[in-house]
C-alpha cells in the first residue's frame, strides 16, 4: 500500500523543493581534491528512521513493540497517538535525496501472519514495502550516476533466514552492479565509485552478510546511541564518541538524535515527537553541526529527525569546505 500523496504531500513537496534543487548533485560537485578522501573523512547528512514519513494505522502494531503496546492498541485512538510518535521524517525518499540525505537509516520486519515473504519498513507500526523504497531510491539514482549513498540494514524483526535471503536478493535486483563490494574503507572515495560505476553501499547487522561480498558487515558503521531528551547530555554524548573514533578503518554515525522516554509521550500524548523534543531543540543541535569539522578524527555522517525543518543537509554538505580550507593552508606551509 502507498501513502497517499494528498495536499498535504504537495505542500511539503513545494517546501522541499526550495532546498532540494542545490542539493540533488552534491557529490557530483564537490571540488576536484575532496574526490579522492575517503568517504570516511567527508561529512555527509543522513536521516534517522529514514523512511517513517508514513505508517500504516490500520496495519497490525509492529513485533519490535513490546506486549503491553500491542494490547493497548486495539484501541484505535493509541495507534493514532503511536503514528505521531513512530513519524520522524516528513520527507520521501526521492525528497530525502533531493535534500541531499546519502546516509538511511532502515529498521525492517516481515508481517506476521502474512503468506507471503515481503518485508517491510518498521517503526512501532509498518510502513511501506521495502521493495518499493528501493526501487524509489534506485530511480534516483539513475538519474545522478555520481551520488553514492549508505543504506544501514541495523534493525530486523520477525526474521528467519529465509526472510533474510529474500531480502538480500531484493536487494541485489534493486541496485545489481551499483552495489560497492567490501573493501577497505579508507579506498572507497567517490573517484573509487566513479570508476567502478558503484553508488551503493549496503551495510547488513546480521551473520548473513558474509555470504555476499556486497554486504558490509554493521561494525563498520558505528552508530552509538546517546538514548536522552536532553539536549545537553545528547551534545556531551556527541564529543565523547567523536574522540573515541580513533578506531580506524569504519564509518561513524553521530546521531543528532533525542529518543522520548515512555514519560516524555505520556505527558505529551497528542503533540507528538516533533513538536515535544525536535522543533524546540534543533536549532542547539544545528548549532554544534555547525562547530564540526570532518576527517579523521572529525565527523563522518550525521543523522537527524525531520531533516527539512531546519537547513540541515546544507549545513552539514558545507563541513567538507573545511577540508578544502586545511588543504590549502597545508600547501602555503
Amino acid at each position: 500500500m502507498r501513502p497517499p500523496a494528498g495536499r498535504e504531500g504537495g505542500r511539503r513537496r513545494r517546501a522541499a523543493g526550495a532546498v532540494a534543487e542545490s542539493n540533488a548533485d552534491w557529490m557530483g560537485s564537490l571540488p576536484a581534491a575532496l574526490r579522492s578522501y575517503p568517504l570516511s573523512n567527508l561529512a555527509i547528512p543522513g536521516s534517522h528512521d529514514s523512511f517513517s514519513y508514513w505508517v500504516d494505522e490500520k496495519s497490525p502494531v509492529g513485533p519490535d513493540q513490546a506486549t503491553a503496546i500491542k494490547r493497548l492498541a486495539r484501541i484505535s485512538l493509541v495507534k493514532k497517538i503511536m503514528k505521531k510518535w513512530s513519524v520522524t521524517q516528513n520527507l520521501t525518499f526521492k525528497e530525502q535525496l533531493e535534500s541531499g540525505i546519502r546516509y538511511f537509516d532502515l529498521r525492517v520486519s516481515s508481517k506476521p501472519g502474512e503468506i507471503r515473504q515481503d518485508i517491510y519498513f518498521i517503526h512501532g507500526l509498518f510502513g511501506i514495502k521495502v521493495w518499493d523504497g528501493l526501487k524509489e531510491i534506485n530511480t534516483f539514482l539513475e538519474q545522478h550516476p555520481k551520488e553514492v549513498i549508505f543504506l544501514d540494514f541495523n534493525h530486523f524483526y520477525a526474521m528467519d533466514d529465509s526472510h533474510h535471503y529474500f531480502l538480500i536478493s531484493r536487494i541485489r535486483s534493486a541496485f545489481g552492479s551499483k552495489l560497492c563490494s567490501v573493501e577497505r574503507v579508507e579506498y572507497v572515495t567517490l573517484q573509487y565509485m566513479w570508476k567502478k560505476k558503484h553508488q551503493v553501499l549496503i551495510f547488513y547487522h546480521y551473520p548473513l552478510y558474509q555470504e555476499y561480498s556486497f554486504l558490509w558487515p554493521g561494525n563498520k558503521m558505528p552508530a552509538p546511541w546517546a538514548n536522552t531528551t536532553n539536549v545537553h547530555k545528547l551534545l556531551q554524548f556527541l564529543e565523547t564518541t567523536l574522540e573515541e573514533r580513533s578506531r580506524y578503518g569504519t564509518f561513524h554515525v553521530s546521531q543528532a538524535i533525542l529518543t522520548p522516554r515512555v514519560r516524555t509521550i505520556a505527558w505529551h500524548l497528542i503533540r507528538g515527537l516533533k513538536n515535544t523534543l525536535v522543533h524546540r531543540n534543533l536549532p542547539m543541535i544545528l548549532n554544534w553541526v555547525k562547530a564540526q569539522k570532518p576527517g579523521v578524527m572529525g565527523v563522518n555522517i550525521i543523522t537527524s529527525d525531520f531533516v527539512e525543518l531546519v537547513d540541515f543537509a546544507a549545513t552539514v554538505i558545507a563541513l567538507n569546505d573545511l577540508l578544502l580550507e586545511e588543504d590549502e593552508s597545508a600547501a602555503k606551509h
